[in-house]
């Protein structure tokens, strides 16, 4: 594998805040549960992470920034648009080659969907962030960021008429235009065994139990009770 040179005049804190003016310009006027403010939660959230894991920090840290650079939801379903765009930017930076692939595959296989496929990549990195991210997506805000998606698409709260639709494929997850209740039972409930490392099935346990007194308290608000 060719290695590209790296640039001796970047330094780690200069590279961050390259890479987050890139992020915060690129991501201006985006869908709110998948803004500036939701990198800046995941990029915290891997930071507490890897206090007690031994991974690489840049990958860590340019990972968690750039997951959610270019969503394929919002580009027709493209799955490569978004490893593409980080690479684009980070050759600029004039990286290593091998850095700028492990980042380009932790954004190609993190996400939930990318789960219920085939996946062939593992790192301790992309462990590390794939919980930083499912953290945001579970909890006070996931329930916030679940029903912001929702309105964004248009799609009922609650249906009783519709159940959820459990064990889909990556395809029908990513077809599915459910209510946004459903959605609990098809990925946010789920998220909490899913994690992998301590502090992030630590975190995520506390998160798990206010969605469950949440949608306890939402049937009681449906049925009048």
């Amino acid at each position: 594998m060719k290695v590209a040179k790296e640039n001796p005049n970047l330094n780690h804190d200069q590279l961050i805040a390259e890479t987050v003016k890139f992020v915060k310009h690129t991501l201006e006027g985006a869908e709110c549960g998948h803004d500036w403010w939701h990198i800046q939660r995941v990029w915290n959230n891997a930071l507490q992470i890897i206090k007690t894991e031994s991974a690489d920090r840049l990958v860590v840290e340019l990972a968690a920034l750039l997951h959610d650079i270019a969503d394929s939801k919002f580009h027709d379903g493209d799955e490569e648009i978004g490893p593409k765009k980080a690479g684009d930017f980070l050759s600029t930076q004039k990286l290593p080659e091998d850095l700028i692939l492990h980042v380009q595959q932790i954004i190609r296989n993190m996400s939930f969907k990318a789960s219920l496929g085939h996946v062939e990549f593992h790192s301790k990195e992309l462990e590390i962030v794939q919980d930083a991210d499912r953290l945001d997506a579970i909890g006070a805000i996931g329930i916030a960021r679940a029903f912001t998606y929702g309105g964004f698409k248009n799609r009922e709260l609650y249906n009783p008429e519709i159940p959820p639709a459990l064990n889909m494929s990556k395809e029908e997850y990513k077809n599915s235009a459910a209510p946004t209740i459903n959605h609990f039972y098809e990925k946010l409930l789920l998220l909490k065994d899913k994690m992998n490392t301590e502090s992030g099935r630590k975190i995520a346990t506390e998160r798990h139990l206010f969605m469950e007194q949440y949608l306890e308290q939402f049937y009681r608000e449906w049925e009048g009770r």
